[in-house]
C-alpha cells in the first residue's frame, strides 16, 4: 500500500474514533467523504476520469509517433469525453485516426466508434444538454427535442454509415445510426432501408396521454450524475418534497422543499443535506419513531475496493435541518452498496435495516441486518440471523410474502442467483431466516439482475415479485436493436413472479408481456391510470456513453399482462435513469414521476425529471396516511385492502406500505385507484406488529384521509392541489 493511501487511511481512523473534535456533528461525516474522495482520485479508479487524462497526458509526452502513442491518445480522447470535453474529445480521437491513416492507411473500427460516440455527445451536449427543454432526448425525439445545432449528429451519422457498410451485423451501430437520424428530424424517412429499426415512435398496440416535464418550471434545474431519490413529506406540512443523492463523493445531495405554489425550493443549504456528498441510492424511513422521516444513504455501489465509502443515517431534527448519526447511531460501516430496505424484522414496533453489500471474487462483504435497539442505536445481527449473505448484491425488497406475519427478504445481484429469504420467527429476540429460493421456485433462470420489488400485481392478496435482468453480450445498444428488430439475443429479460399462495412462485414474464429486453436501473412502481393496478416505470443504461436506451413505462392491463406505452406517455428519456418515486405530486388525484437523470460520468449529467400526469380518465381514488402507535410510526409493512363496487361488480385492492422499488423511494403514504366506485365499502387496515385488524366503513373517494392505529375513526387531511406551469420551460445554460 502507498504511503499517500496508509496516511488517508489514518486519517480516517482518527476522524471516526474522535467524538469530541467538531462543533458541528455533521462535520465529521463531511470530513471523512472528503478524505476518501482525495484517497480514491487515482488513475486505476476506472470512475476518475481526471486522473485517467492526467495518466494518458503522461505517457502521451514522453512517447515517440507511432501506434503506441495513437492509441493513448484516443484513449485520453475517451477520457476526456467521460469529464464532458465533447469538442476535445472529437479533435483528439479524430487527429489520432488521420495520422493512424497517414501510416498503414487503415481505419480501426473501434477507432471509429469512438469517434462517433463522441460526436453524438457533442450534439446532445450542444442541443439537450445547454439547451434542455422537456422534449429533449425523449424518444421518439421530436418537435422541440429535434436538434438546431446539427453538426453533431450528422458526422455520427457518416460514420456510423462507414461503420454498417464494413459490418451489416453491427447492431450496436444500427442502432445509435436510427437515434442521430431521429435527434435531426430524419426518422424514419431519411433512415438507409437496410438499417432502418422500424417502429421506434410506436407504442406497443395500447396508447396513453401524454405526461409533461416540467422539473424546470418547478424550480428543479440542477444537473446531476446518477443518483437516488426520495419523494415523501420532510416538513409534516402534508405537501410532497424531494431529496436526490450523486453518487460521485464530488456530488452532493439536494433538498427541495414545496412551496405549495407551484415550485420547489432549494432548502440544501439552510437544511445541512447539501453538505453531504455520494449516494447512489437513498432510502427514508421514521427510525426512531418521533413523528419526523429521516434519511439512510448507501454509498459505493459498483466501485468495487474504491468503494469504501461510509454510508450515512440523517436524522430530521424536526426544524428543517438534519444531523449525521451514522457513528452515534452505530450504523458505521464501509462495505460498497446501494441496496437497502428498512422493515420491522422482529414485530418490536421499531423499523430494522437490512443491507446487502457488493462483494466480488476478491472482496467479500457480507450483507448486514441492523435491530433497532429503540434507543436511536442499531446492532448487526446479521449472522445470528443467518442472513449475513455475501454476493455482488444490486437490490433488496422486503415484505411479508407467505402471510404469516414475520417480513421476508429478497435480493437480487451480479452473483447470477436470486436469494429468498423466509423469516422463520424469532430466536432469542433475534429473526431467523432461510433460504428457500430452490423450494420456492425462483433458481431456474441464473443471470444477473438488478432492480426488484415486492409487489401485488393482480390484486389477490399476495405479494408477488418483480426482477428486471442486468446482463447482455456486447453492448445494450446492440441487444435493444435486436429486441427492436425481433432478432434472438441472448441478454436476460424482464421477470415476473406470481406468488403461488403456497410458499411457491410461477414464472409469467411470458405470458404477462414482460420478457423483454430493457436493462433497468433505477424504477419503481405506482397507479398511473388509478385503475387500481400497479404500473411500472423503469430507468435504463449503464455507464457506456452508447447504452442509449429509453426509460420505458409498462402499463398494467388488469388481466395479468402489461403493455408498454413509453412512446405516447412521452416519459422514454434516452438519458441514464437512476432514483425512480413515483406520487401524486400536484395532489390532483393521479400519480406523477420524479426520475433522476444522469449517468456514472461528470460529462454524463443531465437534468431530471417530473413528468407531469395531464389525467388518464376520471377514475376515483383514495389517499392515505398511516400512523402506527404500537407498530413502527412510519406504519412501513401495513396491509391495506379496499374493497368497493365498480359497475355492479365487488372487487378489492391490495396494498403494503413501502416506498416501492429497490432504486429510488416514493412517499410512505398509500395513493390507491378505484376505478369507476361511487363509493368505498370498506377499508381494512392490518398493522404490522401483531397483524390486529381494523375495518372503515362507507368511505367516500377522492379524498385524503389519516387512519392512527387504535383508533376508531379517521380524519380528514386538507391539501390543495398545486399548480406547476405547463409552459415550455428551458433549463439554465451550463458549460
Amino acid at each position: 500500500m502507498k504511503i499517500k493511501q496508509l496516511v488517508s487511511l489514518f486519517s480516517l481512523f482518527i476522524l471516526t474514533q474522535s467524538c469530541d473534535y467538531f462543533s458541528n456533528p455533521n462535520d465529521k461525516m463531511v470530513k471523512i467523504l472528503e478524505a476518501r474522495n482525495k484517497m480514491y482520485n487515482v488513475k486505476d479508479n476506472p470512475f476518475a476520469a481526471k486522473a485517467e487524462v492526467a495518466y494518458y497526458d503522461s505517457i502521451i509526452k514522453s512517447s515517440d509517433e507511432g501506434f503506441f502513442k495513437l492509441f493513448n491518445e484516443i484513449n485520453k480522447g475517451n477520457a476526456l469525453l467521460k469529464l464532458g470535453k465533447e469538442a476535445e474529445s472529437v479533435a483528439t480521437i479524430e487527429n489520432a485516426i488521420n495520422r493512424k491513416k497517414k501510416i498503414d492507411g487503415k481505419e480501426d473500427i473501434q477507432s471509429l466508434k469512438f469517434l462517433a460516440i463522441a460526436y453524438m455527445r457533442l450534439g446532445e451536449k450542444q442541443n439537450c444538454v445547454n439547451y434542455h427543454n422537456p422534449e429533449s432526448c425523449t424518444m421518439p425525439i421530436q418537435k422541440n427535442g429535434i436538434h438546431t445545432i446539427r453538426q453533431g449528429s450528422q458526422k455520427a451519422i457518416e460514420i456510423y454509415k462507414k461503420l454498417l457498410s464494413i459490418d451489416p451485423n453491427d447492431y450496436e451501430s444500427r442502432w445509435l445510426l436510427n437515434i442521430a437520424y431521429m435527434t435531426l428530424g430524419g426518422y424514419p424517412l431519411e433512415v438507409p432501408k437496410q438499417w432502418l429499426i422500424p417502429n421506434l415512435n410506436k407504442d406497443s398496440g395500447y396508447s396513453i396521454k401524454p405526461f409533461l416535464d416540467v422539473a424546470a418550471n418547478a424550480g428543479i434545474i440542477g444537473r446531476n450524475m446518477s443518483g437516488g431519490v426520495i419523494v415523501d413529506d420532510f416538513n409534516n406540512d402534508n405537501y410532497l418534497d424531494i431529496v436526490t443523492s450523486d453518487w460521485s463523493l464530488d456530488g452532493v445531495m439536494h433538498y427541495y422543499e414545496n412551496d405549495k405554489k407551484g415550485k420547489y425550493l432549494d432548502y440544501s443549504k439552510v437544511s445541512e443535506i447539501g453538505r453531504f456528498k455520494g449516494g447512489l441510492n437513498m432510502i427514508q424511513a421514521d427510525y426512531d419513531n418521533d413523528g419526523d422521516i429521516d434519511i439512510f444513504v448507501l454509498r459505493g455501489a459498483w466501485m468495487r475496493k474504491y468503494g469504501r465509502q461510509p454510508n450515512s443515517l440523517l436524522r430530521n431534527n424536526g426544524d428543517g435541518t438534519f444531523t449525521d448519526v451514522t457513528l452515534k447511531s452505530g450504523l458505521y460501516s464501509e462495505f460498497p452498496t446501494q441496496a437497502g430496505t428498512w422493515n420491522d424484522f422482529n414485530n418490536d414496533g421499531y423499523l430494522d435495516l437490512f443491507i446487502g453489500n457488493e462483494s466480488s471474487d476478491n472482496e467479500s462483504y457480507p450483507s448486514e441486518l441492523y435491530l433497532n435497539n429503540q434507543d436511536g442505536t442499531f446492532t448487526n445481527v446479521a449472522k445470528a440471523a443467518k442472513c449475513d449473505v455475501i454476493a455482488y448484491i444490486k437490490g433488496v425488497t422486503s415484505a411479508d410474502y407467505d402471510n404469516d406475519g414475520d417480513i421476508d427478504l429478497f435480493l437480487s445481484g451480479m452473483n447470477k442467483r436470486k436469494t429468498l429469504l423466509k423469516n422463520t420467527g424469532l430466536k432469542k429476540g433475534i429473526p431467523q431466516f432461510k433460504d428457500v429460493t430452490d423450494q420456492a421456485g425462483l433458481a431456474g433462470i441464473n443471470v444477473m439482475t438488478f432492480p426488484t420489488w415486492f409487489w401485488d400485481y393482480d390484486n389477490d392478496g399476495w405479494q408477488d415479485i418483480f426482477v428486471c435482468g442486468y446482463q447482455y453480450n456486447g453492448s445494450i445498444a446492440g441487444e435493444i436493436a435486436m429486441e427492436a428488430l425481433n432478432i434472438p439475443n441472448e441478454s436476460s429479460k424482464m421477470y415476473l413472479y406470481h406468488n403461488n399462495h403456497d410458499g411457491t412462485f410461477s414464472d409469467v414474464s411470458e405470458i404477462s408481456g414482460l420478457s423483454k429486453t430493457v436493462f433497468a436501473m433505477g424504477s419503481n412502481f405506482g397507479d398511473i391510470d388509478n385503475d387500481g393496478f400497479l404500473d411500472m416505470y423503469l430507468g435504463t443504461g449503464n455507464p457506456d456513453y452508447r447504452s442509449l436506451a429509453p426509460n420505458r413505462l409498462f402499463r398494467n392491463m388488469g388481466n395479468g399482462k402489461f403493455a408498454d406505452v413509453t412512446v405516447s406517455s412521452r416519459v422514454g428519456n434516452l438519458q441514464k435513469g437512476h432514483g425512480v418515486a413515483i406520487n401524486d405530486l400536484d395532489n390532483d388525484g393521479d400519480n406523477d414521476i420524479f426520475i433522476e437523470v444522469g449517468g456514472a460520468y461528470l460529462g454524463d449529467s443531465f437534468s431530471n425529471s417530473l413528468y407531469l400526469n395531464s389525467g388518464q380518465n376520471n377514475n376515483r381514488w383514495i389517499k392515505l396516511k398511516l400512523e402506527g402507535t404500537e407498530s413502527n410510526r412510519s406504519a412501513i409493512g401495513t396491509k391495506v385492502k379496499v374493497t368497493f363496487k365498480e359497475n355492479g361488480v365487488s372487487r378489492s385492492v391490495y396494498r403494503i406500505l413501502n416506498s416501492g422499488g429497490s432504486f429510488g423511494a416514493s412517499a410512505l403514504r398509500m395513493e390507491i385507484g378505484i376505478g369507476k366506485a361511487t363509493t368505498i365499502d370498506q377499508i381494512e387496515i392490518t398493522w404490522p406488529k401483531d397483524q390486529k385488524k381494523k375495518v372503515f366503513k362507507n368511505v367516500k373517494p377522492n379524498q385524503y384521509i389519516k387512519i392512527i392505529e387504535g383508533e376508531d375513526n379517521f380524519s380528514k387531511i386538507n391539501i390543495k392541489r398545486i399548480l406547476f406551469s405547463t409552459v415550455e420551460a428551458h433549463s439554465p445554460i451550463c458549460i
